[in-house]
């Protein structure tokens, strides 16, 4: 069963797909998709962030009512 991905683990996934890439550890084979991997989970965690920032300020406008 896959996992559900969450940010820390898009994070780290990415951190980790960066860190083969700038070591050469990805044959020309895999980049394209390894670089397609990366567009996704940036757009991830943009997403999440956008997301967790859209909820914080909502509860702090709450909270100055």
């Amino acid at each position: 069963m896959e996992e559900e991905m969450n940010y820390t683990n898009a994070f780290e996934e990415l951190q980790l797909i960066v860190s083969e890439i700038e070591q050469g550890e990805i044959s020309v084979d895999e980049l394209s998709a390894k670089v397609k991997r990366a567009t996704a989970l940036i757009k991830f965690c943009k997403l999440k962030l956008t997301t967790t920032e859209e909820d914080v300020n909502a509860i702090l406008k709450e909270l100055e009512n």
